[in-house]
């Protein structure tokens, strides 16, 4: 399977204005995606992760840039993201020890342990925690993007959608009435070559993802999803035409999932060659690293320093949560029942 050829970007701004600590930024964030992911592997193989773990190797840097176009922070834009989204979420604010707490379903998890992985929300940070049904968070993110219009308000609404998850019915259910009202929601569809097993040419006929969305009316355009830049460019371009009022934007984003869909899939259905090729060519952490060196936008030694800093932030998240104890059996009614029995009457407190 050959790697995609990079899409033009004419439409967009070219050399996004970004500052060198903007720059740098966007770094830190690839690399406290990758670090923390990998810490969660070790965790995984230590039995201390509750459920399934869901990497986003090879698609952290169209995770990290898209949230990056975003304005951030209370009252500012909304983004939901999808299980290998991780990057967004610490985009957003979302801290790493909150996401190891959360996938060791930890007592002061940020869902007290009723849930795992990205599975939850901070709606002052900004970001909406998916379920797991695929697709069904378009629909919900264009009911948000409603309110900010009914609202008047300058917000623009982010979701994420996988090339499986876009031939679920609610995905083109919720798309149509997001085209149909015009709404300020910005759809990233990730062509990422597997749902689960299922390659691309067994679920759909369309070469491109963006051609479905052009059938509601839909402004759409295909970017390399490896290209840290240009899916930074396509996706601030379409914040803010969504910020004006001019509807919803679908970008699809050419990227590759370089893991099985969860830890425990051994990809045996996947040709090692193209996992070879991808890894060494097309991943999207060497690739801005290079571009940021070769053209002199920053110096190795800031870079050196961030992938010193992340080792120490990833080390010291772990050592703080990774005893922790679970919730207590008697936790998981209140917040569920709105007259919960005592932790006397319970049947299972013994277990």
């Amino acid at each position: 399977m050959a790697l995609p050829a990079t899409r033009p970007t004419a439409a967009f701004p070219t050399g996004a204005a970004l500052s060198a600590d903007q720059l740098l930024e966007i770094y830190y964030f690839l690399r406290l995606t990758r670090t923390l992911e990998e810490r969660l592997v070790a965790l995984y193989r230590q039995t201390k992760v509750i459920g399934g773990l869901f990497r986003s190797l090879g698609q952290e840097g169209e995770s990290v840039a898209s949230a990056y176009a975003l304005e951030r922070g209370r009252h500012k834009d909304i983004l939901s993201p999808l299980i290998r989204n991780l990057g967004s979420l610490l985009v957003m604010g979302a801290q790493p020890v909150e996401i190891l707490r959360q996938y060791m379903a930890k007592a002061e998890s940020p869902t007290r342990g009723r849930e795992l992985n990205v599975h939850f929300n901070d709606l002052e940070k900004g970001y909406l925690g998916q379920i797991s049904h695929l697709g069904d968070m378009i629909p919900v993110m264009a009911g948000i993007a409603l309110t900010f219009k009914l609202r008047r308000e300058p917000r623009v609404g982010l979701v994420y959608i996988g090339d499986g998850g876009m031939s679920t019915g609610t995905f083109h259910e919720g798309l149509n009435l997001a085209a149909v009202q015009r709404l300020p929601l910005v759809v990233i569809g990730e062509y990422n070559h597997w749902a689960y097993s299922t390659p691309p040419d067994k679920q759909f006929a369309v070469t491109d993802l963006a051609e479905k969305a052009k059938g509601y009316g839909v402004q759409a355009v295909t970017v390399d999803g490896n290209d840290v830049f240009a899916v930074y460019e396509a996706t601030r371009f379409a914040v803010e035409r969504a910020r004006r009022g001019k509807g919803v934007h679908f970008i699809e984003v050419k990227t590759y999932r370089r893991k099985g869909h969860a830890e425990h899939d051994d990809q045996h259905y996947v040709p090692k060659a193209d996992l070879e090729r991808w890894a060494s060519e097309n991943d999207p952490i060497d690739r801005y690293t290079q571009r940021l060196l070769g053209a002199d936008m920053v110096a190795e030694g800031d870079l050196k320093d961030i992938d010193d800093r992340v080792r120490v932030e990833v080390d010291q998240a772990t050592d703080a949560c990774v005893d922790e104890p679970l919730p207590p059996a008697e936790s998981a009614l209140p917040g569920v029942y709105v007259d919960p029995p005592s932790a006397d009457k319970l049947w299972f407190k013994a277990l």
